[in-house]
């Protein structure tokens, strides 16, 4: 006669399974919740929100790895220092919309990404919108300022945080995983899109893009 009941050592790979799926399982739920991320919720984001939605189908070819927002974010006060060494915040930049780019002259892809935010700057900026290519080398302050001389890259301003302390804050909150990272942040300091790695920021696919997330205020540009 079949014994009914499993044998200890049938039972124990069962039971280890179990566990393991169990786990995962709950991992999964903790990172659904968003848990392994840190979003403000703040209300007066949920309008950043609407425009990544808004701008998403435009999210294509050139700029197809962008990552829209898909919960209210409000970014840290980043913090770092113009030409002139003065002290500057993002919310500085208030009632613009901003690319935010974390660059180094270390990072190949970001020498390479840096002309065309210099075109980028050269075709939209103005009092609704602006690049803020934020200079993370640590060592030598002068070998940035050569790059961007040497390469006639004239109309970006020049910023720079030698602690590299804005890297760290946006990586806190899940926006900085390598380098380079932009971040499309609304008038009110909130996140609308993020991008992990390079983009040909004066392409017509980014142009198009941007100009829709500017709305009524790129009919100019």
């Amino acid at each position: 006669m079949l014994d009914p009941k499993p044998s200890a050592t049938r039972r124990i790979p069962i039971v280890i399974a179990t566990v393991v799926v169990g786990g995962l399982a709950g991992f999964a739920a903790l990172y659904g919740l968003g848990l392994g991320r840190t979003p403000s919720g703040d209300p007066a984001c949920r309008a950043a929100v609407a425009t990544a939605q808004k701008i998403a189908p435009l999210a294509h070819g050139e700029v197809a790895a962008l990552t829209m927002a898909s919960a209210p974010l409000k970014l840290p006060d980043l913090a770092f220092e113009d030409a002139d060494g003065k002290p500057k915040k993002l919310s500085d930049f208030r009632g613009k919309t901003l690319l935010v780019n974390l660059w180094a002259t270390w990072c190949v892809p970001c020498r390479k990404e840096m002309p065309a935010l210099d075109q980028l700057q050269t075709k939209l900026s103005g009092p609704d919108f602006e690049v803020v290519a934020i200079n993370i080398d640590t060592r030598d302050p002068e070998k940035p300022k050569t790059f961007l001389k040497d390469a006639n890259l004239t109309r970006l301003g020049y910023f720079t945080d030698q602690k590299a302390k804005v890297f760290q804050d946006l990586k806190s909150i899940g926006r900085a995983l390598g380098m380079p990272t932009s971040v499309l942040v609304d008038p009110q300091g909130c996140e609308i899109a993020t991008i992990a790695g390079p983009a040909e920021w004066a392409s017509d696919d980014a142009l198009k893009l941007l100009r829709a997330a500017l709305g009524p205020a790129a009919a100019s540009l």
